[in-house]
């Protein structure tokens, strides 16, 4: 395929070669090829009419549907740059992104909540008599604007330079194992890049996008079976509950077709990714590094992290180096800060909007994630820097302690944040969401056969609202500053 060729023109000779192949499945409808660019021609034309003009964003506020799908390939058909946000975000947060966005049309969204741009609602249909026919050549100049920060309440929007071309998408499909005409499962919400970048790639290697609306365990299983998926994206919290299904559930799907499980986002517990490479052996279990910005990217399979437990893996994209806080480069083995480049030389492959990248003069930039990188060049992730506790002078990387309490059969999820306190400056505090009665005795002595005392959360709190979204995201610092002080220590001798 030709690397210039815009994703509009590319999609529009794969609906013409085989119009009868699913393109999108959700919630048990689907659309073939022939369906999708004749019902994305006329809503393109639809959004001119409604003041899309190109290089605009076209912000797009629905929930995981075919719908969504749609939205960003009309973006792309006349010119603009696809911007997804959250369904579901507070009306406050959601304005502020539009209002740094200022985009040519918001989709999903009642015009009053629009801060005054153009908005249709969800189920909008362009007028029947708009022509279905393939419009003219144009590719923004960004293909894609997704949306970060909101957990430090400042949004930004991360604008990729790449344009909408072939050439932007297809060689992250091949790096991730996917090849022409996969069926591949999107477990995840749309708004977050990842599965709206990996929705594209399977769309631009001419395969089947099959999207849930919400993650659902038993429903993802069922879902490899019935569709015979190939390729199916995954985070940790995901993973975690797919095993935490009765054995008989789990095992009772056929998920041989699976040719690649895909996971990344957050850091995978070691029993967790151990597990699921002796169930599906370790080929089949891949993962990736990267952060939003795609400044560098990893990628391993099951047999390398075997050989490299703990690793999320070697730079295949861009380089990697882990430095000291006063930016000097740390030798193998040593937890600092991870910083990521393209290239000596290369320019970023993104904008921020809203934001200014953390960089160096020689193009090295961070996004705050700490790590390791052994002699072999593998990375080893510890947590992010805004993540970290400091208890009593002592690091402890919440990642680690919530992938040890998630090893208990009662615990769910798990999220570990900063509490202060008057004599260690901080200490860790656990949110449950629990599957089965555990006490917080029998929590602590499941801890300290794991982590050392100073690591061990000083006090247990169970909720029950989700504390994770459908990605496996956490608002840490909002969960932390909803509580102010912790409550008496249940643990002292854990300082």
């Amino acid at each position: 395929m030709a690397e210039s060729t815009t994703l509009a023109a590319h999609l529009a000779a794969l609906a013409e070669a085989d119009p009868g192949s699913p393109a999108i499945s959700c919630a048990g409808a689907s659309v073939t090829r022939r369906q999708l660019e004749q019902r994305t021609n006329r809503l393109a034309r639809a959004y001119r009419q409604l003041g899309v003009t190109p290089d605009s964003f076209v912000t797009i506020g629905l929930p995981n549907t075919i719908e969504f799908l749609e939205a960003a390939i009309a973006a792309w058909k006349c010119g603009a740059t696809p911007q997804p946000v959250s369904s579901r975000l507070p009306a406050r947060e959601r304005r502020a992104i539009i209002e740094l966005a200022a985009p040519g049309l918001v989709v999903g969204v009642a015009p009053e909540e629009a801060a005054g741009h153009a908005a249709i609602p969800a189920g909008y249909a362009p007028e029947p008599g708009l022509s279905d026919a393939p419009l003219g050549e144009v590719a923004a100049a960004s293909w894609k604007a997704p949306t970060s920060g909101g957990s430090t309440g400042r949004p930004k929007l991360i604008v990729s330079t790449q344009p909408a071309v072939v050439g932007s998408v297809e060689p992250f499909a091949r790096l991730m194992g996917m090849t022409d005409g996969d069926t591949v499962l999107i477990t995840g919400p749309l708004y977050h890049n990842a599965p709206f970048l990996l929705s594209a790639c399977t769309l631009v290697l001419g395969g089947h996008v099959v999207l849930m609306p919400r993650f659902d365990a038993g429903s993802a299983l069922r879902l490899v079976q019935e569709h015979a998926v190939d390729w199916m994206y995954a985070v940790p919290t995901m993973m975690g509950r797919i095993w935490r299904l009765p054995e008989e559930q789990r095992l009772g799907y056929d998920v041989l077709s699976l040719r690649v499980v895909m996971h990344m986002a957050a850091p995978c517990p070691p029993w967790l990714k151990r597990a699921w490479i002796d169930w599906l052996g370790p080929e089949r279990v891949w993962e990736l590094y990267a952060a939003t910005e795609v400044q560098a990217v990893t990628i391993l399979t099951g047999s390398e992290w075997l050989s490299h437990p703990g690793s999320v893996g070697r730079p295949v994209v861009g380089e990697m180096q882990v430095r000291d806080p006063a930016g000097a480069p740390l030798p193998p083995g040593e937890v600092g800060e991870i910083w990521m480049r393209r290239g000596p030389g290369e320019p970023p492959p993104y904008r921020y909007i809203g934001a200014d990248a953390r960089t160096t003069g020689d193009g090295w930039e961070s996004v705050g994630d700490l790590g390791s990188i052994d002699v072999d060049g593998y990375v080893h992730l510890a947590d992010r820097m805004s993540d970290m506790l400091i208890v009593g002078g002592a690091n402890v990387y919440p990642a680690e302690v919530e992938g040890a309490l998630m090893e208990h059969p009662a615990v769910r999820t798990a999220v570990v944040v900063a509490l202060p306190h008057d004599d260690l400056g901080h200490v860790p505090h656990a949110l449950l969401e629990l599957e089965g009665e555990v006490s917080d005795e029998e929590l602590h002595a499941h801890l300290a056969e794991r982590l050392a005392p100073y690591k061990i959360p000083r006090s247990f709190e169970r909720v029950s609202e989700p504390l994770r979204d459908d990605a496996g995201k956490v608002r840490r610092a909002a969960l932390a500053a909803a509580r102010g002080k912790p409550p008496a220590d249940r643990f002292p001798e854990a300082g």
